[in-house]
């Protein structure tokens, strides 16, 4: 009687509990469990296609700086370009020749985003006349002694982008070479170089915005206080350099 009873009870709790059992259908066997609800993960929002080619370019070029280091004499890939070595005369700031000759030279990648804001540029009737290129670190060091002024003279100690061979002196000149007004010559000590300046004529101003934005198009940054110093925007990738080219 007793083991009736037991049976029954077992039956009956059996029966009724099988009732809140979810089936999860599927299965082999179309096994009974328990099962949680599974968390939804929301997919990140694609990047921008824009931006996403910006960041490849960026690392390209990255890239490219820190295996590419070779100097080039610009003159020897170009001839569109115009040269004025103002610190292989005595006709700058220092008042002295401190550059045995007259060269161009520049990092491989520099050169190369140099070449291609030439092309725009001529495409307008303008080009690139350089006033200073690579400058090596003895250079540097010759001139902080001559003018140890941190305001116009990079203190030898921490470099130039110069001395990198990753920044230019730079103005514009016509396709016949005839000067563009910039308001200032080159290594005018003054708020009239410096690019938030607008006491200029109309027509200086938007030579010096020309200038400046196809720069920056071209992988350029600007500094505050010199219209024609423009450095290569991964310029600090590169070491300090002392290398010295020969002259003719």
């Amino acid at each position: 009687m007793i083991y009736r009873i037991v049976v029954g009870v077992a039956f009956f709790v059996l029966f009724f509990s099988c009732k809140d059992v979810k089936k999860v259908p599927g299965s082999a066997n179309e096994t009974t469990t328990n099962v949680e609800k599974p968390q939804v993960v929301k997919p990140q929002k694609e990047a921008n296609q824009k931006d996403t080619i910006a960041v490849l370019d960026h690392t390209t070029i990255k890239k490219d700086v820190i295996e590419n280091s070779d100097f080039i004499n610009i003159e020897q890939i170009s001839g569109d370009f115009v040269l004025d070595m103002k610190y292989a005369t005595s006709d700058n700031f220092l008042k002295e020749k401190v550059y045995s000759c007259a060269k161009c030279y520049i990092r491989k990648n520099v050169a190369e985003a140099l070449i291609k804001a030439n092309k725009d540029f001529i495409k307008q009737g303008y080009k690139i006349k350089f006033f200073d290129c690579y400058r090596p670190h003895s250079v540097q060091k010759k001139m902080w002694k001559i003018f140890p002024n941190p305001g116009y003279v990079a203190d030898p100690k921490g470099g130039s982008i110069h001395n990198k061979g990753a920044a230019v002196d730079i103005t514009l000149v016509k396709l016949d070479e005839s000067l563009v007004d910039m308001g200032t010559g080159f290594d005018h000590f003054g708020k009239e170089a410096h690019h938030a300046y607008s006491k200029h004529s109309e027509a200086v101003l938007a030579n010096r915005k020309l200038l400046r934005e196809t720069m920056k198009k071209h992988g350029f940054k600007t500094i505050r206080t010199e219209w024609w110093h423009y450095n290569f925007y991964a310029g600090k990738k590169y070491q300090i350099s002392n290398f010295e080219w020969e002259c003719d």
